[in-house]
């Protein structure tokens, strides 16, 4: 099996601590971990996982999107509030 890179994303969970890790590519992963160390070594063996299993069951091995942009976008929620 060749090398392939995924896409991790990995969301704080306040409430609990630690993380959450999903692969855009993979919606099947979705995993935790206690810090962010953690969290992707939790999701490097997820989607070892996932590979091996769609490898095993004649499946297409998920493609990585184009990369994410991530951009940040500022909204006047005191207008919001007005327009009610």
């Amino acid at each position: 099996m060749d090398r392939r890179t995924y896409t991790v994303l990995l969301e704080p969970d306040p409430e609990r601590g630690g993380f959450t890790a999903t692969v855009p590519a993979i919606p099947e992963v979705v995993t935790e971990g206690d810090d962010e160390t953690h969290a992707l070594a939790m999701a490097r063996e997820a989607i070892e996982l996932y590979l091996r299993y769609a490898d095993e069951k004649g499946l297409p091995l998920p493609v990585e999107p184009e990369p994410f942009r991530l951009a940040v976008v500022e909204v006047n929620v005191e207008a919001l509030a007005a327009a009610e």
